[in-house]
């Protein structure tokens, strides 16, 4: 009789369907144990939800900031004096519909991908039992919702549990007035007044998304600037464009509280200053899913965050078992956490695998402009970690930009001095997460910005901008900065 390897995925989201899917196909026999529906967090309440309502934003900015001067009349019964006044509105109940209904649909597909490919899909909670066996083995216990206990044995286990929102104790969540980012999609009502706590990734794109859906916005960051984990330039244009739109970001200003009180929301900030507002949104972080699943107790290393130690092919320190997403800490992608995954089933099976490299991953922060980056950073060549030389050109000087009435945004690629080899990029741009794809393919394979620059590009094009970067870099021989 024939052996099959038996794999057993602890968590349904990126990290856990793309292992099942390589899994499956590889000939192993396959069980992911989800207690939410497959997708995960990625599909039901972060990023699918989020870049849904983002889409509906990015109608709205598109409209407002550019239809006068494009020369497009709304014909409406708007008063003469009245003029400056809003002539689109937003129904978010009906967007927070399509925001569920979406996310829904995703995971049932996914859901079929898996079941199609092969593997089986059980609803619990599955938690790692003892150590690993004689034989190499590891017992995984399934609960079901009723209560009920299936115990599973396997040859590995992948851990891809994800993460929750990260909560201050004097600001819990109500899920009416107080919310965290999975309670936004029950508003039925646009917020008057959105207070939003937290000027990262989350932070940002939701208090952009809400400015441009007609919400009154006031951004709490701690730090000097919006979303301090991203590239100077682009963080900086971010935030002027957040400013000029109406936005109050508030600097500086650590919330240390938050309270209802009616039908108003508090923030109390560390200095003591008091924020009024409609509704709270929190976005501090989060938290790591690693509790409960009997992981220490079967050998397997957290860090001091909570978060699973893995090496580059996603190994725990206990053997046989794999991490892959957000519940490792190493990069908070859906594109990070399924390259993990798959990593992860590659390695165990014994197929061709190559360690992850965070080098070559490319992000976006769905603002308006998006910003979009891959490869070595500012932050890096400032440090020393590596010898770069940038160019960085702003969109203002693109003919298709002026077209369509973008003023804000720029290109800025790293490269090697001498070998210009493109190590890193930047794009500001609507659509960065498109743009940066060729940037992201010459970050990989190891291209020089002649190369880029001897590519064709249609004209006229956003993309121009970047083989003219390419161009300055080369024509400089890699020896100054703009």
């Amino acid at each position: 009789m024939e052996y099959v390897t038996r794999i057993v995925i602890i968590g349904g989201g990126p990290g856990g369907y793309e292992a099942a899917l390589v899994a499956a196909q590889l000939g192993a026999e396959v069980t992911v144990v989800d207690c939410d529906g497959l997708g995960g967090a990625s599909v039901l309440t972060d990023c699918v939800p989020s870049k849904t309502l983002i889409a509906t934003a990015e109608v709205m900015t598109t409209f407002d900031s550019s239809y006068e001067e494009l020369g497009i009349i709304v014909a409406d019964d708007t008063p003469p004096l009245e003029r400056a006044a809003r002539v689109v509105g937003v129904d978010l109940g009906k967007v927070n519909r399509r925001v569920k209904r979406l996310a829904l649909a995703q995971s049932h597909d996914i859901t079929a991908s898996v079941t199609r490919a092969g593997a089986r899909v059980m609803r619990g909670r599955g938690r790692l039992e003892g150590m690993q066996a004689l034989d190499g083995s590891r017992k995984v216990v399934v609960t079901a919702a009723d209560g009920s206990e299936e115990t599973l044995t396997a040859d590995a286990v992948l851990i891809a549990t994800g993460g929750h929102p990260r909560e201050l104790p004097d600001a819990q969540p109500d899920g009416e007035r107080i919310l965290n980012w999975t309670q936004v999609y029950d508003l039925t009502e646009l917020p008057e007044e959105l207070i939003v706590v937290g000027s990262g990734v989350t932070g940002a794109e939701f208090a952009g998304a809400y400015q441009a859906l007609g919400s009154k916005v006031t951004l709490v960051s701690s730090r000097d600037r919006v979303l301090p984990g991203e590239d100077p330039d682009a963080a900086a244009v971010l935030e002027d464009v957040f400013r000029r739109r109406g936005m109050n970001v508030m600097a500086r200003s650590r919330a240390a509280a938050a309270k209802r009180v009616g039908d108003r929301v508090e923030v109390t900030l560390a200095d003591g200053r008091v924020i009024s507002g409609s509704h709270c949104l929190m976005a501090v972080g989060a938290i790591p899913n690693s509790a409960g699943l009997g992981l220490e107790e079967a050998g397997v290393k957290l860090r001091e965050s909570g978060h699973i130690w893995t090496d580059k092919v996603s190994r725990t320190t206990a053997p046989g078992v794999y991490a892959a997403g957000d519940v490792t800490g190493v990069f908070a992608l859906a594109s990070v956490a399924a390259m993990q995954g798959r990593i992860a089933m590659y390695h165990f099976l014994g197929d061709a695998v190559a360690p992850l490299n965070l080098k070559t991953v490319s992000s976006n922060v769905f603002t308006d402009p998006e910003i979009a980056t891959v490869g070595y950073s500012q932050a890096d060549v400032d440090a020393g970690k590596i010898d770069a030389r940038c160019v960085k050109l702003p969109l203002l000087r693109n003919p298709r930009a002026k077209m369509q009435g973008i003023r804000d945004g720029f290109v800025k690629i790293f490269c090697r001095p001498g070998t210009g080899i493109v190590v890193g990029g930047v794009v500001v741009a609507p659509r960065a997460s498109e743009l940066i794809h060729p940037i992201s393919i010459a970050v990989d394979n190891n291209l020089t910005v002649e190369q880029i620059a001897n590519a064709f590009t249609v004209y006229p094009s956003l993309s121009g901008s970047i083989a003219e970067v390419a161009r300055q870099l080369h024509g400089r021989k890699a020896t100054g900065e703009a």
